[in-house]
């Protein structure tokens, strides 16, 4: 859609007409490219602890992740930041990153912008059947990770390799090496 279009206005809430389960995760999808025009698109994204994605490397779009419930640490180049209720983190586009969930269940809002990656989301989803967490799912820890590397580069996202993971996160690599 052209940046020119003028976007509709609309409101939308949780819902299981927009909730998808995707690897063992709930995502709401409140905004989308054809929302807005591709500026954005915002999540709301239910996960839980093992299911946090590969660290990575967006080379499109800038992620905010603003916190509903729960808590995690988001690692961006040699920073840690520990994120909570009520608390936000930037990660710029081209700055490896990665996280950690800290609680039982995250419960947070995602925003990437500009939009389209939420597409490379809903490759391979289910419809949710409720606003939770499907059980007995594939997650980003028990999923091909061949096949998540295709599907996440064609959208412009590259998943880090070991050396890099020790070189460009070293606080990630730390922690993730003392469990």
């Amino acid at each position: 859609m052209s940046l020119s279009t003028v976007a509709s206005a609309y409101k939308r809430a949780p819902s299981l007409e927009i909730s998808q389960w995707h690897l063992g995760s709930l995502v709401t999808y409140l905004a989308d490219t054809s929302d807005t025009n591709g500026a954005y698109c915002l999540m709301e994204v239910l996960l839980q602890p093992g299911n946090e994605p590969p660290p990575h490397v967006h080379t499109r779009e800038d992620e905010l992740f603003y916190v509903i419930e729960g808590n995690f640490d988001a690692f961006a180049g040699e920073e840690r930041f520990s994120v909570g209720a009520g608390g936000c983190v930037f990660l710029p586009r081209l700055r490896p990153h990665a996280f950690i969930i800290r609680s039982p269940e995250l419960r947070m809002l995602a925003l990437f912008s500009p939009g389209g990656i939420e597409e490379a989301f809903r490759v391979g989803n289910a419809p949710a059947k409720h606003l939770g967490l499907p059980e007995n799912a594939i997650t980003h820890s028990t999923v091909d990770i061949e096949e998540t590397a295709r599907r996440m580069s064609g959208r412009g996202v590259r998943l880090l390799t070991l050396d890099e993971i020790e070189n460009q996160l070293p606080s990630y690599h730390r922690m993730r090496s003392r469990t």
